[in-house]
């Protein structure tokens, strides 16, 4: 069915398509009384205002923002992180009338070239963007459009981008010294990517905490966020001569998966194994023995950051936002060490 336009108002009305503009866009220009009567005959006719004409006036938006993850498709849909996220901004979008428009892109290239066509065709009024990565093109990117953006991550490298971001190292350290405290001291944590920034940074805080707390056996290992990635690195590490004690996951889908190659290796959990997961979900409280894991309010960040980007198109001062750290929460998947 062909969408109802301006004119289809106005000869419905009886007026000109000048009057229906002034009455539609709350102009003077017409009586009460007849912008009253082309405001009924608009909403008969199901008449809705087009987001690209909008866009075409000065200073017009198109009432949507965007946002583009670079992660492995296959894991996107049943990963709970970022369905918690959206939920987030979806919430903080609705009473605005302001909606999201979700894309998957296969790297960084890809990423870029969807927000230069976004910003061509006006598409998008800003972006939220994720996963920051190490020397990230994207804030320079962002600048140069001009794509209003607020970024989740930082505060170093979003190149004077507003961000909304933790300080991971608190959480970092309270798990190595959770183990250690267990008796703990092979302990490999199962990263995402290196190119994150996120990835780093808990990386050198994971570092420094087994350190200070006497774990001479620490290292970091990498994976892509996927289960099948989770499970492949998990049996690698079983299988060594002197596997690790305890592993900590960057995020949920891995520790689920890992603690599957755990009881398919006969490797008892906590007694010989402990596993904690980055993000606390019901994915952690599902399984048996649960989860221990680090609990983040990810609808509150994405609900904070569809704020910030709000305040940018509003023209506003915005500045850098710090959440609170994430909360340990132990469960069954960690226990003292068996001799």
């Amino acid at each position: 069915m062909r969408r109802p336009t301006i004119m289809d108002v106005a000869r419905a009305a009886g007026v000109s398509k000048g009057a229906v503009s002034y009455a539609l866009n709350g102009r003077p220009g017409v009586s009460e009384a007849t912008r009253a009567r082309i405001l009924a005959v608009a909403r008969e006719l199901g008449w809705a205002p087009s987001n690209p004409a909008r866009a075409l006036a000065p200073g017009g938006r198109v009432g949507a923002i965007g946002m583009v993850v670079d992660r492995p498709a296959r894991s996107l849909g049943i990963e709970p992180f970022f369905m918690r996220l959206v939920s987030g901004i979806e919430t903080e979008l609705t009473s605005s009338g302001i909606d999201l428009m979700l894309q998957v892109t296969e790297d960084v290239a890809a990423e870029l070239a969807v927000y230069r066509r976004w910003a061509t065709e006006r598409r998008v009024d800003g972006v939220i963007m994720v996963d920051l990565r190490v020397e990230d093109p994207r804030p320079a990117l962002a600048r140069d459009l001009p794509l209003p953006a607020v970024i989740l991550g930082g505060p170093e490298g979003t190149g004077g981008v507003p961000c909304l971001y933790t300080d991971d190292a608190v959480s970092v350290r309270e798990v190595v010294h959770y183990l250690a405290a267990l008796g703990h001291r092979r302990i490999v944590r199962v990263a995402g990517p290196e190119f994150f920034a996120h990835t780093r940074s808990r990386t050198e805080a994971f570092r420094e905490a087994a350190r200070l707390a006497g774990v001479a056996e620490a290292r970091t290992v990498h994976a892509d966020y996927t289960g099948e990635e989770g499970a492949r690195v998990t049996r690698r590490l079983l299988a060594t001569a002197d596997p690790p004690t305890a592993l900590v996951y960057d995020n949920d889908l891995m520790a689920v998966a890992a603690l599957g190659v755990a009881s398919e290796m006969g490797v008892d959990v906590p007694g010989r194994l402990s596993i904690v997961a980055w993000d606390d979900s019901a994915l952690c409280r599902l399984v048996r023995p649960s989860l221990t894991a680090i609990a983040r309010d990810v609808v509150g960040n994405g609900r904070e950051a569809a704020r910030m980007l709000g305040g940018l198109l509003a023209e506003e001062r915005v500045d850098d936002v710090e959440t609170p750290p994430g909360e340990l929460r132990p469960r069954g998947s960690t226990g003292p060490l068996s001799h």
